[in-house]
């Protein structure tokens, strides 16, 4: 079940003996948590009834043990296991035999990055018990952006703005509610949020660095390029964070350029891309395309390819070089004949 539905739904929902809360957005994690904690324990002291362990220190026994004690001051326990990957693979068939009998005072909650569906015991679990904690695409990402800023900060973050913030900020469903809330802050009492809020308020976030990169692609400017790559270098960025946020936008590109080879418009093209339609990206974009020409868009896959296999150790040159050769691929001018 997506997480977002289960958080929709978790005032109906009926309790289950495991919880398995999978994917890599943390604040979906967290709020799956909450809800779990506040479903089971009402308004009992959790301080009492909750016991957290990493996957990594703790074995099946502790943790069944933990489940099956009653805490004082509450009516049910809960047992949290994070990072618990290693501790789902080492433990599985325990796991399996413990939801055929389970506690009937204890919930366990199993933080994961992956929970494969082949496996006995997903198939075992409920659909309400298996919360996919990753963050929406396009869209639906954008609608939860103004979603938050109405409920949370009872500001109006219209569907132009939502999108620059995304494309400044990148899908982390975390970093985006923090710039929410801070553009929340910014505007005071004005009940509304721009597209010129988040482009003045925003744009100092190093994905937005990226997006600058990207403009500077799009103009054929190596040099200013490369000297926006250094600084996020030197400002401690990760080149593996770096690199993600290019090919996000490279992906798009490349998909842009697929619909136009296939007969598509160009607004066709990018609404299949997933390029937000508030008008500086549409504009940034068909730049980028116009600039990178039929051939390079037809071999960003390749290159993106190529480029995550270097750096996980196939190339000899370091991360942050082989970005930077990228980047220059990228931003040359192109030939009149491509």
């Amino acid at each position: 079940m997506d997480a977002l539905v289960f958080l929709e739904q978790v005032a109906k929902a009926k309790r289950q003996p495991i919880y398995v809360l999978a994917g890599d957005e943390d604040l979906l994690k967290r709020q799956c948590r909450e809800a779990i904690v506040h479903m089971v324990l009402g308004d009992a002291d959790p301080e009492f009834a909750i016991s957290s362990y990493s996957g990594e220190h703790i074995d099946f026994s502790a943790v069944r043990n933990d489940l099956e004690t009653l805490p004082f001051f509450s009516t049910a326990r809960i047992v949290i296991v994070e990072q618990a990957d290693d501790f789902v693979s080492d433990y599985r068939e325990a796991l399996e035999r413990y939801f055929a009998a389970p506690s009937t005072v204890g919930v366990l909650v199993l933080e994961v990055k992956s929970f494969p569906e082949t496996t006995k015991l997903a198939k075992a679990l409920p659909n309400t018990a298996k919360l996919a904690c990753k963050a929406p695409a396009g869209p639906k990402l954008n609608s939860w952006c103004s979603q938050l800023a109405k409920s949370t900060h009872q500001k109006t973050l219209g569907h132009d703005a939502a999108g620059l913030l995304m494309e400044l900020v990148g899908p982390q469903m975390g970093l985006l509610a923090k710039e929410i809330e801070k553009l929340a802050s910014a505007v005071g009492e004005r009940p509304e949020i721009l597209p010129a809020d988040v482009d003045r308020y925003v744009r100092t976030s190093s994905n937005a660095f990226v997006f600058d990169i990207l403009n500077a692609i799009g103009d054929a400017r190596p040099k200013d390029a490369l000297h926006i790559l250094a600084r996020l270098f030197e400002g401690g960025d990760d080149p593996h964070k770096v690199l993600g946020a290019i090919s996000s936008q490279l992906r798009k590109l490349a998909n842009i350029g697929r619909l136009l080879a296939q007969g598509h418009s160009e607004g066709s093209a990018m609404d299949g891309a997933g390029i937000p339609k508030f008008p500086a990206a549409r504009q940034s974009a068909a730049k980028q395309v116009r600039h990178l020409g039929r051939r390079r868009l037809s071999q960003l896959p390749d290159w993106l390819v190529e480029i995550n296999l270097g750096m996980k150790g196939r190339s000899p040159l370091a991360n942050s070089l082989q970005i930077e050769r990228l980047i220059v691929k990228l931003a040359r001018p192109r030939t009149a004949t491509v």
